[in-house]
Parts: C-alpha cells; sequence; structure tokens
C-alpha cells in the first residue's frame, strides 16, 4: 500500500504548537497538507511554525492563538482558517488539560470544570464550528486524541482519564451523527516521550518497559502516523473507532505489571 496523501487538505489541529500536535502537524505538511495549528501561546505558535517549515512539503502553515477550551476562540480559529484557504478537511481535536492529581473525591469544582471545558467540551465546540463552516457541505475527518487511560483505572488520574473515556464515547456518537458526510475517530496513545511526559518516563523507562509486548515507550511518530492513516482515503470505511497504540500495555494478562 502506498503512503497516505493529503495533497491540497486543510488541516486544524489544537494543542499544534508541541508534542504529539506538532508531531500530526509535521506529518500533515508532509503528506501535502495545508496546517492551521492552534495553541495558546504566541512564542510556542512560532518556534512551532518555524520547525514545520523546515519539514518538506508544499503546504502553507498558519498559527492561531486560541485556546481550545474558549468556544469563541474556536470559532475564530476556523473563521481564520475559512478565510484563508476556504475549507477544514481535516480536524485534530488534540489540546488536553490535566489541572488535578489525587483521588476523586478531592476533587475540587474549579478544576474538574477546567478538565470538563477544554477535554469534552471543547471537542464538541470545534467539531461543530468544523462541521458548520465546511464538513457539512463539503465533508471531512474528525480525529480525537484521547488516551489510553480511558480505557484503564489509574491512582493519580482518574478524573481526566474520565474525561478521555468519555472523549470515546463522543467519538462514536459524533460518528454516527455527521456520517455520511465527516468520519469521527480516535486515537488512544499510551505513554508517549515527549517532552510534557518526561518528568514520568525519563528516570523509568527500563521499568516502564520490561513488561511490555513491544518493549519501548511510543513516540510522536507512531502517533502521527495513525493519525495520518485516520485523516487520510485508506481509512475511508472507518468510522467511530479507536486506536489503541500503547505498546501492547492492555493487552497484557491479568497480574503482570505495566
Amino acid at each position: 500500500m502506498s503512503t497516505p496523501t493529503l495533497d491540497g487538505r486543510v488541516a486544524v489541529i489544537t494543542g499544534g504548537s508541541r508534542g504529539i500536535g506538532l508531531g500530526i502537524a509535521a506529518a500533515y505538511r508532509a503528506a501535502g497538507a495545508h496546517v492551521v495549528i492552534a495553541a495558546r501561546k504566541a512564542p510556542g505558535l512560532a518556534e512551532a511554525r518555524a520547525h514545520l517549515l523546515g519539514v518538506e512539503g508544499d503546504g502553507d502553515i498558519h498559527t492561531v492563538v486560541a485556546n481550545a477550551g474558549e468556544p469563541d476562540q474556536a470559532e475564530a480559529c476556523v473563521d481564520a482558517t475559512m478565510s484563508r484557504f476556504g475549507r477544514v478537511d481535516i480536524l485534530v481535536n488534540n489540546a488536553a488539560t490535566n489541572p488535578y492529581h489525587g483521588d476523586l473525591l478531592d476533587l475540587d469544582l474549579p478544576r474538574a470544570e477546567k478538565t470538563v471545558r477544554v477535554n469534552q467540551y471543547g471537542m464538541v465546540a470545534w467539531t461543530r464550528c468544523a462541521w458548520r463552516a465546511s464538513m457539512a457541505e463539503h465533508g471531512g475527518a474528525v480525529i480525537n486524541i484521547a488516551s489510553v487511560g480511558g480505557l484503564v483505572v489509574d491512582p493519580h488520574i482518574g478524573y481526566y482519564n474520565a474525561t478521555k473515556a468519555a472523549m470515546l464515547h463522543m467519538t462514536r456518537q459524533l460518528a454516527y451523527e455527521l456520517g455520511p458526510r465527516a468520519r469521527v475517530n480516535a486515537i488512544a496513545p499510551g505513554l508517549i516521550k515527549t517532552e510534557l511526559a518526561r518528568a514520568v518516563w525519563e528516570a523509568r523507562e527500563d521499568i516502564l518497559t520490561a513488561a511490555l509486548p513491544m518493549r519501548r515507550l511510543g513516540t510522536v511518530e507512531d502517533v502521527a502516523n495513525a493519525a495520518l492513516f485516520l485523516a487520510s482515503d485508506a481509512s475511508s470505511w472507518m468510522t467511530g473507532q479507536t486506536l489503541v497504540l500503547d505498546g501492547g500495555a492492555t493487552a497484557l494478562p491479568i497480574g503482570v505489571a505495566g
């Protein structure tokens, strides 16, 4: 099978200035797409744009300062994309937040609301904007970056994981509601070697990978390759599904530590 291409398509990626979002943006540019990356901080977006311009590809790179948890900023970003490119073919809901670590019963309302606002409602708001502006007429693909945490129990980030579980369900719901014009799928990564997660994996990488069937942690490129597949025609009959990228962690027998 040939490498998937996105020639001339327009992709909007939230949280696109670093980590997984930036990796997906690079893969899309290399595949021929015009890429719009949205993030909260202008300096990070400027650095990301410079990086992406160094990736071989013909697509344009546009940046928009936007908070994924603010619906009016989502609308402004999509409007800017429509003004520049005339369409939105691909939306990657990648931005997320996790302001609370601890037991559910100790969770305070402000941090609960912030987590839901970005991780759950943000996904709905951005998808609504892309749908109404372009996808309802022209079709498209929505890729939601969830987490393997939405499938398991964790002693520290249970509420964050609950929002990711909700994202997986809403992926199926939106696939039903937006088909056949748009496809909606999700990716559930395990632990990925990003700078943001460095404190989690750097000192414990050997321990973390010892029991994994693949014997390594995931990379940004692993997620980007999956996002490229889901955005391309190679997945044209796939919707409402979740690709789990965890090195086999959820395939371990009961009693085997991951």
